[in-house]
C-alpha cells in the first residue's frame, strides 16, 4: 500500500555498502542553500531539486521523498494531498515534501500519467474558466484559464494550503504527526512537470495574486519552476499575470528541445498564450534564457499526433535518430529535464 505521509530516509540508510565513499546527498547544507536564493531569482541548484521533484512525483510521494533525502533533504516530512473523480475529469495529486528543520517546503504537482485516461481527458477539457480572484487593480474581465486545469488545481487546494499554514506554524506538513519544527518555512518551491507544471503555474499565480494567502505565503515563494509546461490561460490572463512584477520573472518555464506540449493547446482549440520566464536547451543541453515564448501550434493533427510520434519512433531507429523535428512527445520525457538541469559537475539523485 502506497504511503502518502511520514518521514523519508536517513542518509545512513540511504548510502549503498561501497566502501567508505559516501555517495549522499548530492548536496551538502541544502537547506541552507535553497534559504539563500534571493526571491525570484532563478537557481541552478533549485532548478535541479523542483526537476528531481516534479520528475519523481509520477511515482508516490514516499519515492519523491526519498529522492529528495538523497539530494539533501534528509529525514525530510512529506504528504501527499490527492482527489480523483473520473466523471469531472479530475486527477488531482499534490505533494509536499518539508525540510526536517522546517525552513524548506518544495510543492510538487503530478503530471499527466501516460496509462491514466482520465488525465488525457483532464488536459483536453480546454472550455475557458475564470478565475475566482482579482489579478489585479483593474482586472481583465476577458481573462480566463484552461478549465481542466484549473478544475484540478482547486480539487486539492484547500488541504495544499492547509499544509502550508502547519509549514507557516512550525509543524509537519503531514497532519498526523506531532510536535513543534526547529523552525518555520522561510523557503517555498512551487513545481511540477507537463499537466503538474500547468497546476504549478496556477497555483503560484493563486498564491500571489488571492489576497487570502498574500500575508502567510507570497513573500515565502522564492520561485515556480515548471517543466514541459502547457499554456494555461488566454491572451488576457497571460497579460495581467505579465504585469504582475512577481509573475513576470519567477515563473521558469523550461523547455527541452522539441517538447510538444508547450506549444499545446492548440489554436483550434482558442487563444492561448505563455507568460514568464522561458529557458530553453541549447546545443549542449543546458538551459539558456529565451526573450519572448513559443507559440500555439497551428495544426491539429499534424503538430499533435503525426509528427510527435514518428518523431519518438525516429529516435529509436539509428538511421533516422538525428533527423529534426518540429514538434516532439519524445523530448517531453521527465528524465530529460532533469537530466538537463543536473549541473556537470554534480551527482544526480543515483549514484554515478
Amino acid at each position: 500500500m502506497e504511503k502518502h505521509r511520514g518521514r523519508a530516509p536517513s542518509y545512513a540508510e540511504l548510502r549503498p555498502i561501497k566502501g567508505r565513499t559516501p555517495t549522499f546527498p548530492v548536496y551538502s547544507d541544502l537547506v541552507s542553500k535553497l534559504t539563500k536564493v534571493p526571491r525570484g531569482t532563478y537557481d541552478p541548484i533549485a532548478a535541479h531539486v523542483c526537476a528531481v521533484a516534479s520528475g519523481w512525483a509520477y511515482a508516490d510521494a514516499e519515492t519523491d521523498a526519498m529522492m529528495l533525502a538523497r539530494l539533501g533533504l534528509e529525514e525530510n516530512w512529506y504528504y501527499e494531498a490527492s482527489i480523483c473523480n473520473d466523471a469531472m475529469f479530475i486527477a488531482s495529486h499534490a505533494l509536499l515534501v518539508q525540510s526536517r528543520c522546517g525552513r524548506v517546503v518544495i510543492l510538487a504537482y503530478r503530471g499527466t500519467e501516460p496509462r491514466n485516461f482520465i488525465n488525457w481527458l483532464t488536459d483536453a477539457d480546454v472550455n475557458p474558466v475564470k478565475v475566482p480572484y482579482r489579478l489585479g487593480e483593474r482586472p481583465n474581465p476577458d481573462a480566463t484559464v484552461h478549465g481542466g486545469f484549473y478544475r484540478n488545481l482547486r480539487a486539492t487546494w484547500h488541504e495544499v494550503v492547509g499544509a502550508l499554514r502547519r509549514a507557516v506554524e512550525r509543524m509537519p506538513v503531514d497532519p498526523t504527526a506531532d510536535g513543534t519544527l526547529e523552525a518555520p518555512m522561510e523557503a517555498l518551491y512551487v513545481t511540477g512537470h507537463s499537466l503538474g507544471a500547468a497546476m504549478a503555474a496556477l497555483a503560484g499565480v493563486r498564491l500571489v495574486c488571492d489576497p487570502a494567502y498574500q500575508e502567510l505565503f507570497t513573500m515565502k515563494l522564492r520561485g515556480i519552476y515548471t517543466y514541459g509546461q502547457p499554456m494555461v490561460g488566454n491572451p488576457a490572463f497571460a497579460e495581467e499575470c505579465a504585469a504582475q512584477p512577481f509573475l513576470a520573472t519567477s515563473i521558469f518555464r523550461h523547455i527541452y528541445e522539441n517538447d510538444v506540449v508547450p506549444r499545446l493547446p492548440p489554436t483550434a482549440t482558442g487563444p492561448f498564450q505563455h507568460f514568464g520566464a522561458e529557458l530553453r536547451t541549447n546545443d549542449a543541453y543546458r538551459w539558456t534564457p529565451r526573450d519572448g515564448a513559443v507559440d500555439q501550434v497551428r495544426d491539429l493533427v499534424l503538430a499533435t499526433l503525426v509528427i510527435p510520434v514518428l518523431a519518438f519512433a525516429g529516435k529509436q531507429l539509428e538511421k533516422v535518430r538525428n533527423v529534426p523535428f518540429p514538434y516532439s512527445w519524445y523530448d517531453h520525457l521527465p528524465s530529460f529535464y532533469i537530466e538537463a538541469s543536473t549541473p556537470p559537475d554534480v551527482r544526480s539523485e543515483f549514484e554515478r
